[in-house]
């Protein structure tokens, strides 16, 4: 069971609340969701300087950091809470000491200011939000920079137990939810052995339970519905339910024009549910966007538009066009994040293993080993090493 490598995109999006904090705050965000994380660690320093003792914003600097680190790592595509990639055998993200530093100093100064606001107010749910949100980040931070999955749940845990006690006090609080879903989702696909574990135990989760919870926060809430449709979409992409997730989609890109990764996903979307003509419809869209210099998209390598055709072109078959594309990633192979690389070779070795072309499917599976030996795609390259791939 692999689960535990999908924690990572469920724990970090745990956003604190977007509306209602002011101009820098939206701005903030709106640079957020297009993948402008520069532009909103800026946003969210001048909101600190004006306002120094909001947890809140604390915590949005905090998880802007994240993300940037996973935007740069190749991190956030939602292949990675698929049922055939592990996040567990990934390398540890690796940020500069000054940038770990000030993450951890903004989740501790987060969780030092909604401590002494409860203190004073015991009932204190924006502290209480505030709180549940520091954790998430610094479960992720265990997570994703530590690799410690024991630390990153029991935080997570500690994330949820703090969002139950403001459904407690505010049952019309549907925000609130989002956090319980996602656990309940997590947990309740865990296997047994897992749930002995000391924190967990009485959590019994329930996954189709909390992905009932993120639909409905998806659906309703006011503070957390991008995140909750964002991660609405991940969550179906994983139960094979990605026909669902393709309206979702849509819609997001109208909301966030610039976030090329989410037109990457609907692309592989439509791929999942059977209709690979729309799939490299939206790729040729997403390749024209880019010719034209759209915002946000000269950001968008090329390589990362021939892996996804690429992909594409091999669950349907097109086999020969299939390679052409993976050889133009591998030939910028040094440019081109780990998990890209090693999946582009990794296919390159299974084309050439349904060709009957064996020493070159070899050469290709051993560049993958080499290129990022811990990723998911490397271990899978070591088995048809002795075996080969047969679809």
């Amino acid at each position: 069971m692999k689960l535990m490598g999908k924690l990572i995109l469920f724990l970090v999006t745990l956003a604190a609340p977007l509306a209602g904090q002011g101009g820098l705050v939206d701005e903030g965000f709106n640079h957020f969701y297009n993948l402008e994380y520069d532009e909103a660690i800026g946003c969210f320093e001048k909101a600190i300087a004006l306002d120094p003792t909001s947890p809140d914003l604390h915590n949005h600097l905090a998880q802007t950091l994240v993300f940037r680190e996973m935007f740069r790592d190749g991190a956030l595509e939602s292949e990675l809470v698929s049922g055939t990639n592990s996040f567990l055998r990934r390398p540890k993200l690796n940020p500069t000491p000054e940038t770990e530093k000030r993450f951890l100093d903004e989740v501790s100064e987060a969780l030092s200011l909604a401590g002494a606001r409860l203190q004073t107010n015991p009932n204190d749910t924006a502290a209480m939000y505030a709180m549940g949100i520091a954790y998430g980040l610094r479960s992720n931070h265990f997570w994703v920079v530590k690799k410690s999955w024991k630390d990153s749940l029991r935080d997570a845990t500690s994330a949820r137990r703090w969002h139950n006690r403001i459904s407690e006090l505010e049952p019309d609080n549907v925000d609130a939810r989002l956090v319980q879903g996602l656990h309940d989702y997590i947990v309740g696909s865990l296997p047994w052995h897992y749930k002995m574990l000391g924190f967990l135990v009485g959590i019994r989760g329930d996954k189709e339970k909390g992905i009932l919870t993120v639909e409905d926060v998806a659906a309703n809430g006011k503070l957390n519905r991008s995140d909750a449709r964002i991660l609405l979409c991940a969550l179906y992409r994983r139960e094979n339910r990605t026909r669902l997730a393709i309206p979702i989609v849509h819609g997001l890109i109208g909301r966030y024009p610039r976030n090329f990764l989410l037109r990457l996903e609907l692309a592989a979307m439509y791929s999942m549910a059977g209709d690979g003509t729309h799939g490299l419809e939206t790729l040729a869209e997403v390749a024209r966007l880019k010719t034209r210099h759209a915002p946000g998209f000269d950001r968008l390598s090329w390589e990362k538009i021939y892996f996804q055709e690429g992909s594409i072109q091999f669950w349907f078959n097109q086999l020969d066009r299939s390679l052409e594309n993976m050889k133009r990633v591998t030939a910028a192979s040094e440019d081109v994040d780990l998990n890209t690389g090693v999946q582009a070779y990794l296919r390159m070795g299974q084309i050439y293993d349904m060709q009957q072309r064996r020493q070159e499917a070899v050469e290709a599976y051993k560049k993958a080993i080499a290129y990022a030996p811990e990723a998911a795609a490397a271990q899978e390259s070591r088995k048809y090493l002795a075996t080969p791939y047969s679809r």
